[in-house]
């Protein structure tokens, strides 16, 4: 196993000799494989081992002993060990993004300032060829290019490095099982509760049993091919960008000559000027490239919005992209009126739109299913207002609302002095209005109005989704 490893941290230029790496460290068997694996490998490589582990705060007691039993194998392996405590979802509603995206922000703020300190030159992480796998799948399908279809990169800017993605997680399980590491278990990854969980636990088995059985060692392949086919397509766009871009802060303007190119040269200039721009893809997908190009060729003057606070406006056939000023932001708000669907449609679940960095997804459920209606600061549950008409705008002044659990009416603006929200982040929070009733402040507090009790026969879901759904890469 660690010849393998050996090998492919080689062929991949990961690690110079002298390297100073740190070992991302969860607990879990990828990281404490990983961790391991390296301890066995430091001499032959000539590096030094340190390990970080950061403590999300959020499974209490089990979270608790990931870090001791961390602290502990470092402790034996005589590794230098980091921690840290972070209420990563008081931290994800105080930013409001998701709770994973906190995690991930955590985590890789932890990790700069230890390599800060220590000076290193690598952060290890232990992706493996299962999450390679999954990373894959889930970008198919959801609409990627060919550089999404390279899935999670051996190194990313020149300092994190996989040195583990040629491990399938049986051998990572064979592995910890033949040196007795005895790692701990995250039971959530086991709870088909998530959209990676279900094509790890559900739809990889599936394709496994009635497709592919080797179909985690052929989407590899399939990434090793893509990521040689897309070398050759970087040096070709670098070209074309020298030529056609120009470059300055906040802001890239495509030559309308650059879409005469081949149209597969042009998507490309125009993820490397966004990337220019606000330094990720992210939230970029095929999609939002192909109105980019349907832009250039409609008549001059018109602009769209796109994430990550983009505008992409049409000069005389030039592209200019730049961040937007708030008076580019379309506060324009969502109306749907429930009366126009099917109790079928509803209860499918529909996309309701878009609204500042939010997509709005409502469902209709049933009482009798079987449903935790707890829900979080993004997700909630009211009794379903049979005949209402949805709408999900801006504040405005004079509004106002009866906070849950209280009688009388509260000025929204005196709500969000309260909880010191600033001007900036309130004029961004979408408010939910049933029939022109405040009902939810999205991110923060409900209202009094339309809450489930005993006798509510059909409950509304509403779910807003920041645009960020990254992998943590």
């Amino acid at each position: 196993m660690k010849e393998k490893v050996f090998r492919y941290i080689e062929e991949n230029s990961m690690i110079a000799k002298g390297d100073r790496v740190l070992v991302a460290l969860s607990g879990g068997p990828d990281s404490v494989c990983l961790l391991s694996i390296l301890e066995e490998l430091k001499e032959d490589l000539n590096i030094e081992i340190l390990a970080a582990h950061l403590n999300h705060c959020i499974r209490g007691e089990e979270a608790d002993n990931d870090e001791e039993y961390s602290r502990l194998l470092c402790e034996k392996l005589n590794i230098r060990f980091y921690s840290q405590r972070v209420k990563v979802e008081d931290m994800a509603s105080e930013l409001g993004i998701s709770s994973e995206m906190a995690g991930r922000k955590a985590r890789y703020d932890f990790f700069d300032d230890i390599k800060k300190k220590e000076n290193i030159n690598k952060i290890a992480l232990a992706h493996n060829a299962n999450d390679q796998a999954e990373t894959i799948l889930m970008r198919l399908m959801r609409g990627t290019g060919m550089d999404g279809l390279e899935g999670i990169k051996p190194i990313r800017d020149g300092k994190y490095i996989r040195p583990i993605l040629c491990l399938t997680r049986p051998e990572i399980e064979k592995y910890c099982n033949l040196k007795k590491l005895d790692p701990k278990i995250d039971k959530t990854n086991l709870e088909p509760i998530y959209a990676r969980n279900k094509v790890r636990l559900e739809l990889i088995p599936y394709i496994q049993k009635n497709f592919n059985e080797d179909i985690i060692n052929t989407l590899n392949r399939f990434s090793s091919i893509t990521s040689r086919d897309n070398s050759y397509m970087d040096e070709m766009t670098e070209k074309a960008f020298e030529k056609y871009v120009l470059l300055s802060k906040e802001r890239a303007v495509i030559g309308k000559e650059c879409f005469k190119e081949h149209s597969a040269i042009v998507t490309r200039v125009i993820r490397k000027a966004i990337e220019n721009i606000v330094n990720s893809l992210n939230n970029f997908q095929q999609i939002h490239i192909l109105d980019i190009i349907d832009l250039q060729k409609t008549n001059g003057g018109k602009y769209i919005n796109l994430p990550m606070n983009i505008v992409a406006e049409n000069a005389y056939g030039d592209i200019i992209l730049r961040l937007k000023n708030d008076d580019t932001i379309d506060y324009s708000p969502l109306k749907i009126a429930l009366k126009n669907f099917e109790e079928k449609q509803l209860q499918k679940g529909i996309f309701m739109g878009k609204i500042f960095n939010y997509n709005i997804f409502i469902r209709l459920i049933m009482k009798n299913k079987s449903i935790n209606i707890k829900g979080n600061d993004y997700t909630r549950y009211f009794a379903f207002p049979v005949d209402s008409d949805i709408v999900i705008r801006q504040r405005e002044q004079g509004d106002k609302f009866v906070p849950y659990g209280m009688k009388g009416n509260k000025k929204l603006k005196d709500l969000f002095m309260d909880m010191k929200i600033s001007k900036e982040k309130r004029d961004k929070t979408p408010i939910v209005l049933f029939d022109n009733v405040i009902t939810w402040i999205v991110g923060y507090r409900t209202s009094n109005n339309f809450k489930i009790d005993k006798d509510t026969k059909q409950i509304l879901e509403i779910k807003a989704e920041w645009e960020d759904t990254t992998y943590d890469e």
